[in-house]
């Protein structure tokens, strides 16, 4: 249901100014600050004001008139009724009031006035128009016309403020015998001016319409000569108008309808040589040639004419003014100098070309990062347009991205690392060879002293470059080299080689001084892209070689999966990506895959720390949600301490800023996934990090849910964990996200590519990484590629044995007979009494401190681990007893006889470990204990 508006029952309706244009308000603001805008604010603000007061005094004019006529009409009605026949008689009576009451109510009514009051010389009311006043003394002064006079007052009182009129009533002897009152109340003087309001407001409204009205067509008249513009304005466009007309490079002349000079700017001065005082002057008084006095004089359209004024041939354009007003029109005449532009436009044409040049090698040198393809891409761009051949020769560490400095003092001799030119059978040395720079006098070594290019105009009257090496500058000579410019690269005020600029037969024209500052400038730009590749191909080994000195060489060896790796750095940089396998307690173990933001040595070093940080906690045995959780706020911890640090005593947050930028290890991603092959189980976690492909024994590949997290050090958020069960061989696929996109695939695409490699049955591990990479791997990877691929495997059931446990001493020896069978069993009596220990130990520390369910586990993989769990979350920690103690030592003893041991905690408490060796080693450090004494033993 809507309103007659259109809009909903309630709705308000929008503003104004919600409805506006914005082009429409922009218009009115700039209206109203123009100079005619501000015209018609001024002249109605006037009109405003001077109707306003108009009829302010029309309104008090009337309420004064009203007034006046009020105390007329008052007065008139109270003297007629004072001088009445029989009033002195009818107060005289014994009731005037019956007498005079009906006479008073009639005359008001017949005078127009609001009531006529009959009162006693002491002011006592014998009538009135309001009956209950009767009786009652009026009030106010009376005492006037007591006296005799009659007045009129504008009374304010009970019981109503009127304009009163009092006049004494006689007798025959002229005494006083009473007195009359009448009067108008002010309410109803007020009621007749408001009456006249409405005439008066619609007289002011029209009389405001037709001021404004008045006001804007002067304006509107006003904005069309000025066009809108302010004062400030016009005056600026005025001066404006000046300086560009006798700054430009353009003779302008403004010619009338009778063919006089009107205008002349300062360049049309100078061209046409005119005389002072020329305006105003016939164009046949101007003293210029016959043929330009002609072309203005007919007023024809002229476009381009050249024209001979003294020795300079100026190209002449006319076109007619436009008309206005029926007036006939002049003509505007414009020239240029074009003998100074014919040289002009031959240099720009040349700077232009060069220009372009500069551009391109700005674009076109330095797109790989690779020196000796730096140095090709110089050659490219300067043959043809700027040199027939060129050759780029450079120091051998800048080859291999060495310092440049440790080739001080040898500059002499430098490798060929690029040639070009506009043919192949170049008479110069080719690539690769050693070039030795021995005379001083050659163009080449006097750049390289110098600092600076070198012009060999004539090659042949360059006599050191001739004794360099005479048969081979004979050769080239014959060929057509005639003109040289050595250029030295120089990066930083380092020299990293030499360019040389040649031209032969194909350019007659030799090298002059503007080629040679252009050859330094583009040889400038070319250093710098040479020394970038330098650096970089110096910083991108160092990544390299930090990068593969933190990533595991080999796989550590375990039993749980069959594990093979791949890791391939990007081409335009070393990254952050890394992975692991790590084993764990139980014959667990753990398969991570990590990748840092960014690229170079402070990737790779950012890596190696947080690889640390995992293999730390991983010892831990933590559930792979909490790791992450724990290594989150580690990397947090540490950004937060290398902030502080870098800001220094003066906290200088800006300066911590940029120089802690490259310590933060924020925007690291991490998957990191547990595996049991006792149970099955797979337990992952992600920060940030694309989960990984499961192949099923059937050949099936999935990609499992994985909640994702936020990356390291980003959110602070928790981690979730996801369990999978997985049956023996089948395989996990951990990547970083660099194998599957790229600039030209994105992410799904990859993951659908990598599913159908991942099908081939009948892999390894190590085959499955190679069938991947071929795959997937682009030509140019952006990014570093981190694969690894586990086959998981099941502990068989009868490597595992365990024991439901009472909560009560007697439990320990049965325990120990059935380990010591089960031992037997696996023929590893040799270590058995060793086991035997261990197990009573934890046994009895579990029965004594622990909770209920109690549980022993060994498994027998490439050691013995024994396994005793608790619903107890208490931790044991070891300790030196006492001599006085009375227990203590049962952890010492475990310690001692086991090469690991240590504590997890699962959802339900806790298991203590041990692992030994499937061989008996040698002798303990401590004396065997009594296997029945265990149970007296503590923690």
């Amino acid at each position: 249901m809507t309103g007659r508006s259109g809009r909903p029952p309630g709705e308000s309706p929008p503003r104004l100014s919600a409805e506006l244009d914005p082009r429409l308000l922009a218009r009115l603001s700039r209206g109203a600050r123009s100079f005619a805008g501000q015209v018609f604010a001024l002249q109605a603000s006037l009109v405003l004001l001077l109707i306003t007061a108009a009829a302010l005094a029309l309104v008090f004019q009337a309420r004064y008139d009203s007034e006046r006529d009020a105390r007329n009409r008052s007065l008139a009605a109270a003297e007629a009724f004072a001088h009445a026949p029989g009033l002195p008689e009818a107060l005289d009576s014994s009731d005037p009031t019956r007498i005079l009451q009906p006479l008073t109510e009639a005359t008001s009514a017949a005078a127009g006035v609001d009531f006529i009051a009959v009162m006693s010389t002491n002011g006592i009311r014998y009538t009135d128009s309001r009956p209950e006043l009767i009786g009652s003394r009026a009030g106010g002064d009376l005492s006037r016309a007591v006296s005799g006079t009659s007045f009129t007052e504008l009374f304010r009182g009970e019981p109503a403020n009127a304009v009163r009129s009092v006049v004494p009533v006689r007798g025959a002897d002229g005494m006083v015998v009473g007195l009359v009152a009448t009067g108008i109340e002010v309410q109803r003087v007020a009621d007749v001016v408001e009456g006249q309001l409405p005439l008066l407001l619609g007289a002011a409204g029209a009389a405001l319409l037709l001021g404004t009205a008045g006001a804007a067509l002067v304006s509107r008249r006003l904005r069309r000569q000025t066009r809108g513009l302010g004062a400030a304005e016009m005056a600026r466009m005025n001066e404006h108008h000046e300086a560009v007309l006798h700054a430009v490079r353009e003779g302008v002349l403004i010619i009338s309808a009778d063919h006089r000079l009107l205008l002349a700017n300062d360049e049309g001065r100078r061209l046409l040589d005119l005389p002072p005082g020329a305006e105003g002057r016939n164009v046949t008084e101007l003293g210029l040639d016959a043929r330009t006095t002609s072309l203005l004089l007919s007023g024809r359209v002229a476009t381009d004419e050249v024209h001979l004024a003294g020795d300079r041939l100026l190209a002449i354009n006319v076109r007619p003014t436009k008309p206005y007003k029926g007036r006939p029109t002049g003509s505007v005449m414009t020239l240029r100098d074009s003998t100074e532009l014919a040289a002009l436009s031959g240099r720009a044409e040349v700077a232009r070309e060069r220009l372009q040049m500069l551009y391109e090698a700005g674009v076109r040198i330095g797109t790989t990062l690779d020196v000796v393809r730096t140095a090709e891409e110089l050659t490219e761009v300067a043959v043809p347009r700027f040199a027939d051949f060129v050759t780029v020769e450079l120091l051998e560490p800048v080859l291999h991205g060495d310092d440049p400095e440790l080739a001080a003092g040898m500059h002499s001799e430098m490798r060929r690392a690029a040639m070009g030119g506009v043919r192949t059978d170049q008479p110069l040395q080719p690539v690769g060879d050693l070039i030795r720079f021995d005379v001083p006098t050659a163009p080449m070594a006097a750049a390289l002293d110098a600092g600076q290019a070198v012009l060999a105009a004539d090659l042949d009257a360059a006599m050191g470059w001739r004794a360099q090496d005479e048969a081979g500058t004979r050769q080239a000579l014959e060929y057509g080299l005639h003109s040289l410019i050595s250029v030295p690269l120089q990066a930083r005020g380092v020299v990293l080689g030499m360019a040389n600029f040649w031209r032969a037969a194909a350019t007659p024209d030799a090298f002059d001084e503007e080629d040679l500052s252009f050859a330094e400038e583009l040889g400038a730009r070319a250093a710098v892209s040479i020394d970038n590749a330098r650096r970089y191909t110096r910083e991108h080994a160092t990544a390299v070689t930090l990068q593969r000195s933190l990533l595991p060489r080999v796989l550590p060896d375990q039993s749980a999966v069959d594990a093979a790796f791949r890791y391939l750095p990007a081409k335009a940089g070393v990254g952050g990506d890394w992975f692991d396998v790590i084993p764990l307690a139980g014959t667990r173990v753990a398969l991570i895959v990590g990748d840092v933001v960014g690229h170079g040595v402070h990737a790779a070093a950012t890596m190696g720390r947080l690889r640390t940080a995992v293999h730390n906690f991983s010892t831990l045995d933590m559930q792979p949600d909490e790791l992450l959780g724990h290594l989150d706020e580690l990397i947090d911890r540490i950004d937060q301490n290398e902030s502080a640090a870098a800001a220094g005593p003066d906290g200088d947050k800006a300066a911590a800023a940029t120089a802690g930028e490259a310590a933060s290890v924020t925007g690291a991603t991490c998957l990191y996934a547990v595996y049991d092959p006792v149970s099955g189980s797979c337990t992952m976690a992600s920060a940030g990090h694309p989960g990984p492909a499961l192949v099923w024994p059937d050949g099936r590949v999935e990609f499992p849910e994985l909640p994702v997290g936020l990356p390291l050090g980003v959110g602070g958020m928790p981690f979730e964990a996801v369990e999978l069960r997985l049956p023996e061989s089948s395989r996990l696929v951990l990547f970083t996200d660099g194998l599957l996109e790229d600039r030209d695939r994105d992410f799904d695409a990859g993951q659908v590519l990598l599913a159908e490699t991942l099908t081939r049955p009948g892999r390894s591990p190590d085959q499955a990484c190679g069938d991947v990479l071929d795959a997937l791997l682009f030509p140019a990877p952006s990014d570093d590629i981190a694969l690894l691929i586990a086959d998981t495997r099941r502990l068989e059931s009868d490597r595992i044995a365990e024991w439901e446990v009472p909560a009560e001493p007697a439990a320990v020896s049965r325990v120990r007979a059935a380990s010591a069978g089960q031992l037997a069993a696996w023929g590893l009596e040799e270590i058995a009494f060793t086991a035997e220990l261990i197990l009573s130990e934890l046994v009895t520390n579990a029965i004594r401190y622990g909770n209920a369910p109690i549980r022993v586990r060994m498994l027998r993989d490439r050691t013995l681990i024994c396994e005793v769990s608790d619903a107890s979350s208490t931790s044991p920690h070891l300790r030196y007893a006492a001599t006085t103690d009375e227990g203590g030592r049962g952890l010492f003893l475990v310690a001692q006889y086991a090469d690991r041991w240590g504590t997890r905690y699962t959802k339900r408490g806790k298991v203590i470990w041990a692992e030994l060796p499937l061989t008996a080693g040698g002798e303990p450090t401590v004396p065997a204990p009594d296997l029945d004494a265990l149970e007296d033993l503590a923690w």
